[in-house]
């Protein structure tokens, strides 16, 4: 199970990251992450997990424009004509980072985890891509929880839709 995150999560997600993770293992997939709210909790908690390293590729923490276009090669066009945290902006993260990796399914992630001016607080969308098939995106709206418990939630809704991926896989 995961240690350095172990005193800021929730023993559940611990849990049942690892058993994802060695799902991924398995049947021989591998996971990759592009988190923008999250800032690289997701990359964190995955690669956490003892014994079970070959199941994760790559992590990308892409919090601009900039480097969502550079890392994640997301056509700017795509950022300027929709707002960063939306169902468009979450599914090119997903798919952008299942194309730059050697990952089998990707998770992405963008969101206002605190106060975003006259944005909504805690709304985030996530996604989840996989080679041939259409990327899943689910959208949640938090509240004014606070940045961990925004982020934490997060973290469990992708979990969630990871062990829904590796049920079909």
């Amino acid at each position: 199970m995961s240690e350095t995150l172990e005193p800021a999560l929730p023993d559940h997600l611990d849990e049942q990251a690892g058993r994802l993770m060695h799902q991924l293992c398995d049947k021989k997939l591998r996971v990759a992450t592009a988190e923008s709210c999250t800032g690289g909790m997701l990359a964190a908690l995955l690669t956490d997990i003892e014994g079970a390293s070959h199941g994760f590729d790559r992590g990308f923490v892409t919090y601009t424009e900039a480097s969502k276009h550079e890392l994640l090669g997301i056509d700017p066009d795509i950022l300027h004509k929709n707002e960063a945290v939306s169902e468009v902006v979450a599914k090119a993260m997903a798919e952008g980072a299942l194309a730059r990796s050697n990952a089998d399914i990707a998770l992405g992630v963008t969101g206002f985890a605190g106060p975003a001016g006259d944005h909504e607080q805690g709304l985030v969308h996530m996604a989840l891509a996989r080679r041939d098939e259409p990327t899943m995106h689910r959208v949640e709206h938090f509240g004014a929880l606070g940045r961990g418990p925004v982020r934490v939630n997060s973290l469990k809704i992708m979990l969630d839709m990871l062990e829904q991926a590796l049920e079909q896989a």
